[in-house]
């Protein structure tokens, strides 16, 4: 084979993997979307509690107040409830 050859090659077989992979990579993207979109609500008294867990965190980390802690639920509690 000419040098010339088996430099076309590799880069077409170079470039075809590539393309494979990333197609790869968009169908694993697509699939975790639609699992996503297609994955049932949470009901709010479960939001609650995973806020409520994450702001706990959040404290104990020093990165909020306990009473910006506690604020913070409110607004959101009335948010995820429908009341504000």
């Amino acid at each position: 084979m000419h040098r010339k050859a088996a430099r076309y090659v590799t880069r077409t077989t170079t470039a075809a993997a590539g393309a494979v992979a990333t197609a790869a990579t968009s169908v694993a993207a697509a699939a975790v979307a639609a699992s996503i979109v297609f994955s049932p609500v949470a009901d709010a008294s479960s939001r609650l509690d995973g806020v409520r867990a994450d702001l706990q965190r959040a404290v104990q980390l020093n990165q909020i107040t306990a009473e910006q802690a506690l604020s913070f639920e409110a607004k959101l509690a009335g948010r995820i409830l429908g009341e504000g």
